[in-house]
């Protein structure tokens, strides 16, 4: 029988694969004994292209760093003036990186690449290790940081936070964590009398929980920009 023109099996179609069994059924359901089965080929065949079972997860869960956008990063798109961008952290030196606008934007972008891959979020907490484009992304928001006037050990921590928060806003729905049973919080939670309606508006409850957190943490940041990074003058004879 003639060989096909193109390999029957590539690392992206066996990424790529892997991936939807794992937003399907989660993570516990990846084997390579159902991965071969999910693509009709032999077990053996997958280890042609993944040595370990750990090498093809971190290729799945790089993928889905690969989601992320990093365009506010690059040049001309987090570098303008205080005075040309309203958003602009107040502080940050003329032509520096809008360092609090590419912060939101990615943060955004980010986990809404893991919400829509939920199973692979436990994944993340290990670090970015060898991961390509998971690494690509941390020297991203370091670099703007550092651009922006950070010290490189503040820059290195905002960045460790950063992704602590996406990535634990991503872990679980909080407003799903409430059972539809009115009488379960009469007695003994007086104030959560309305909490069995929180289910059924989940979406708007968390990305609305998401955004309040986020702007929260941002109006920190910049507070301590305002002091660490570009301190303003004492307050003037008189000033309360």
């Amino acid at each position: 029988m003639a060989r096909p023109r193109t390999p029957l099996l590539s690392r992206d179609r066996i990424v790529a694969a892997a991936l939807a069994l794992a937003d399907a059924e989660g993570l516990d359901a990846l084997s390579t004994r159902r991965l071969a089965t999910e693509l009709s080929v032999s077990g053996p065949s997958l280890y042609n292209h993944f040595a370990t079972k750990d090498e093809l997860l971190d290729a799945v869960v790089d993928s889905v760093m690969g989601e992320v956008d990093l365009s506010m990063f690059g040049p001309g798109a987090a570098g303008t003036s205080a005075a040309d961008a309203p958003d602009t952290a107040p502080g940050t030196a003329a032509g520096a990186p809008d360092w609090r606008t590419a912060l939101r934007d990615w943060a955004r972008s980010y986990r809404a690449a893991l919400a829509a891959h939920p199973s692979i979020v436990p994944v993340l907490a290990q670090g970015p290790g060898r991961r390509p484009n998971a690494l690509r992304l941390a020297d991203a928001v370091f670099g703007c940081l550092v651009d922006a006037g950070w010290p490189r050990g503040q820059a290195t921590r905002i960045g460790a936070l950063m992704r602590y928060f996406v990535t634990g806003s991503a872990l679980a729905s909080f407003a799903a964590g409430f059972p539809e049973d009115a009488g379960l919080y009469a007695a003994e939670y007086p104030h959560l009398g309305e909490a069995h309606l929180l289910a059924e508006h989940r979406r708007s409850i968390d990305e609305g929980a998401f955004e309040t957190g986020l702007e929260a943490l941002l109006d920190g940041l910049e507070l301590r920009y305002l002091r660490t990074v570009h301190p303003g003058p004492g307050p003037t004879p008189g000033q309360v």
